[in-house]
């Protein structure tokens, strides 16, 4: 029993042309963005330990 395709020469060149090969291989230093988990608070560090004991201690 033999096999006969019945696809076009046509149609078959355009899926080869399309899905033929792989795509290029991207590096991953390009696959990766590095951005902050939350946004720096500016009051984080304007608390000074030393003027709090200056102020309420002496």
């Amino acid at each position: 029993m033999s096999h006969t395709r019945d696809v076009p020469d046509a149609t078959e060149a355009v899926r080869r042309a399309r899905f033929g090969k792989l795509p290029e291989r991207i590096r991953l230093e390009d696959t990766v963005e590095e951005r902050a988990a939350i946004a720096p608070d500016p009051a984080k560090d304007a608390f000074n330990p030393d003027e709090w004991l200056v102020r309420h201690c002496l």
